[in-house]
């Protein structure tokens, strides 16, 4: 008998499995592929290990700018993929030393949730039943197949690729299509486009970026056309036939010809075959219902992660499966999604946290937005020979509380904990004007800012 039983080893559940064995609980966790999930093994790191490739090359070919000049540069792709699984294994052997440090259990394999009785709850997995006082569902997120006519046949003939497939293509294809124009779709348009295929973005929308500021989304936009990345905005892929894409755009039907395609339109909670019904867990298109302590519909059940379909980003997955162990613990926990920031791993970076100028109109916020030009930074000037970055900041009318913060410019990613943080603590804009930030910086543009609202 277990105090607890996580299904899912990605980033909710082997955190959380981590936190409650550290904490005096017995613990199960079940995976039924690799530890990590598909943050470590598909999707956060391999990205990231790409992505940085792609940037020390585009340092190669632009550095002329900079007084530094290359002769012949290039880049190895199949060498960058070989890189990015020897990070994967590295970092998933990692994972798995610290639950044996912990001593928590693991075990490989499809967990069916059987039911319950007066001992708790009954995991099947491979013929055998585990049982646990607590139940932590953490089985993370699925890509999502939009229902057009010829993806399923170019999935079968390695013409159409998920996020999953492109990871680990050894060969550059000399033209890409990506359908859909959100964090994913960006990323690998900006890694294929740097290391030199033709991309082209679809998307329905007539903005990329999906949830991120307007503002924010209008200047990667144009970053992104001047690398020559191709975008049909306001598109509807209607078809896939013979390395070619069908969309419509305004009434009109066109034809991309194409050497690949990725679908990257978005991915839904998995919870296909768990047994959900066999104790009475509620969820709403696919996902989980939980409050912001984690808990479900059923007692002693928690869920965190993707799953649950709030925020799919690993950094809130870890916090749900810390706040749902601290709950189980007795501990009174709850997570504060206002302050979960956001990041899009482009070159130049993006990343957010809190209302955007779109949110604040669409709830009728009363709000002061402001946008100041990473150009107030000296060290921001030093490292960008033509740099459009800005920093946003979003504050409430009435009390001057900090609540939106985006960036587009280098460093964005590692300055974003600080805005999330100021939002977290309701910090208002004078607050920060007493801030020391360190010079020169990027982020003291925050601060600089902050003095000209």
């Amino acid at each position: 008998m277990y105090d607890l039983i996580i299904i899912g080893g990605g980033p909710a559940g082997y955190n959380a499995a981590e936190r409650a064995a550290h904490n005096g609980l017995k613990t199960l966790l079940v995976e039924k592929k690799s530890l990590g999930g598909v943050c470590l093994n598909e999707g956060c790191i391999p990205t990231k290990t790409l992505l940085y490739s792609a940037k020390i090359y585009d340092y190669a070919k632009y550095g002329g700018d900079y007084g530094v000049s290359f002769q012949g540069a290039e880049i190895d792709h199949s060498f960058v993929i070989d890189r990015k699984d020897k990070i994967v294994k590295s970092l998933v052997s990692g994972i798995a030393s610290k639950l044996k440090k912990a001593k928590a259990e693991v075990i490989n394999g499809a967990a069916f949730i059987k039911g319950r009785d007066e001992n708790g709850f009954n995991i099947e997995v491979s013929g055998r039943i585990y049982s646990g006082k607590y139940l932590l569902i953490c089985t993370g997120s699925e890509a999502v197949a939009p229902p057009v006519p010829g993806i399923k046949e170019g999935v079968a003939d390695n013409f159409c690729l998920t996020n999953r497939e492109i990871l680990s293509l050894k060969e550059v294809p000399g033209s890409l299509a990506v359908i859909g124009g959100g964090v994913i779709g960006l990323e690998m348009a900006s890694y294929f486009n740097s290391i030199g295929s033709k991309v082209t973005v679809i998307e329905m929308l007539d903005k990329i970026g999906g949830y991120i500021d307007g503002e924010i989304a209008d200047i990667l936009y144009k970053n992104y056309v001047k690398k020559g990345v191709e975008f049909k905005l306001g598109a509807k892929v209607t078809a896939i036939k013979n390395n070619i894409v069908v969309y419509e755009s305004g009434g009109k039907v066109s034809e991309l010809k194409t050497d690949k395609v990725l679908v990257s339109v978005g991915r839904r909670a998995s919870t296909q075959n768990l047994g959900l019904e066999n104790i009475n867990v509620l969820t709403e298109r696919g996902a989980i219902i939980t409050d912001d302590y984690g808990r479900t519909s059923a007692a002693n059940v928690y869920a965190a992660g993707d799953v649950n379909g709030k925020s799919m980003l690993a950094h809130t997955a870890y916090r749900e499966g810390e706040v749902c162990v601290n709950n189980i613990l007795g501990i009174k926990d709850r997570v504060n999604y206002n302050s979960v920031p956001s990041v899009i791993y482009t070159n130049p970076e993006v990343a957010g946290v809190g209302e955007t100028t779109e949110s604040v109109k669409q709830k009728g916020l009363a709000a002061n937005i402001h946008s100041f030009s990473l150009k107030y930074s000296g060290r921001y000037i030093a490292e960008n020979s033509s740099g459009d970055g800005i920093v946003k900041i979003i504050t409430e009318k009435n009390t001057g509380n900090i609540i939106g913060l985006h960036i587009i410019g280098s460093y964005a990613s590692e300055i974003i904990y600080g805005a999330a943080m100021m939002i977290g603590t309701k910090m208002r804009f004078e607050d920060v004007q007493k801030i020391v930030f360190p010079h020169p910086t990027v982020c003291e543009v925050i601060r600089e800012g902050c003095f000209m609202i």
